[in-house]
């Protein structure tokens, strides 16, 4: 019986190096989790208010682009342009969407010629963007954060 509690004993006693835990320090967890987080992607794009009745990340993007794109259209759809001779051009707009929400341009970029047929076409483009209805910004892991953007 002796032996019987000299072995039950034993293995209690190395049985517990199996259940040692290893502590890792909250600064190596913290630069762990950091790798782990796709930087290039957020959870939740920008929305405006007729785009937040989605839940599904592409149709929210889908949303947003759709209503940016209306937006530019009409703007620039309401004004008097004329040119000498027709034109097929592409003008990039890259902006930006603050932590709050708040828009900026960054950059325009459309052929000379174009900017001379069209000289009021920058201004109105800013006027477009600038004049674009309240957004909730871009989300990652629940923090509202800074996105960039191009379209044509």
């Amino acid at each position: 019986m002796k032996q019987l509690y000299l072995l039950a004993l034993l293995l209690l006693a190395t049985a517990c190096q199996f259940f040692e835990t290893e502590k890792i320090s909250s600064e190596t967890f913290y630069e762990e989790d950091m790798k782990a987080i796709d930087w290039e992607d957020v959870d939740f794009y920008p929305a405006f208010a007729e785009c937040e009745i989605y839940s599904e990340k592409n149709e929210v993007r889908n949303c947003f682009e759709q209503v940016l794109q209306q937006h530019v259209s009409s703007l620039i759809g309401s004004k008097n342009m004329s040119t000498h001779r027709a034109l097929r051009d592409t003008v990039w707009i890259a902006f930006s969407i603050d932590s709050k929400g708040a828009i900026s341009i960054l950059d325009m970029k459309m052929d000379s010629l174009l900017d001379q047929q069209l000289p009021s076409l920058r201004p109105w483009l800013t006027e477009s963007i600038e004049t674009l209805p309240t957004l909730s910004p871009a989300s990652k892991q629940g923090v509202p954060v800074t996105t960039q953007f191009t379209f044509p």
